[in-house]
């Protein structure tokens, strides 16, 4: 037996953004838009949705910050390649979606594939009404990396 740890950290995209700059005007439907994204993607499968709520909900021991109204997890895998077995600890990926009341937050761990983080970028500023009006942080369109 050959027993392991490894140490590793992925950059984490975090796009906050007010309920009226976006387009949607529910978690459901932000989650619906992400679905149909990967959907129609030629190299993403779509593996499914978790409520993370209304799990934490049904726990004894559940905790929800009060902040927290909704939050969604969408399941899916982009997989290009499948370069080392241990690459399955980080796949497949999530999008977490959390209904803030006055705002939403859009995460996601960085991916190693640059076409991958720019399908995720490119579908996390298409929840803005406008993308185009939305300044830039991290040169990145919107798309914060936490300090």
């Amino acid at each position: 037996m050959k027993e392991s740890l490894s140490e590793v950290s992925y950059p984490l995209f975090t796009l906050e953004l007010a309920r009226d700059e976006s387009r949607f005007t529910s978690l459901e439907a932000i989650a619906g838009y992400f679905e149909g994204c990967i959907n129609e993607h030629p190299l993403a499968c779509l593996v499914g949705r978790f409520d993370h709520v209304s799990h934490t909900e049904t726990l004894a021991q559940g905790w929800i910050d009060e902040s927290i109204q909704g939050a969604i997890s969408i399941v899916f895998c982009f997989g290009i390649t499948l370069p080392d077995p241990k690459a399955m600890a980080t796949r497949p990926r999530t999008i977490g979606l959390a209904d803030l009341g006055d705002r939403w937050l859009i995460t996601f761990l960085e991916a190693p594939m640059p076409v991958v983080n720019a399908a995720l970028e490119r579908w996390s500023r298409g929840v803005l009404k406008a993308p185009s009006e939305v300044a830039p942080v991290d040169g990145v369109g919107g798309l914060a990396r936490p300090g």
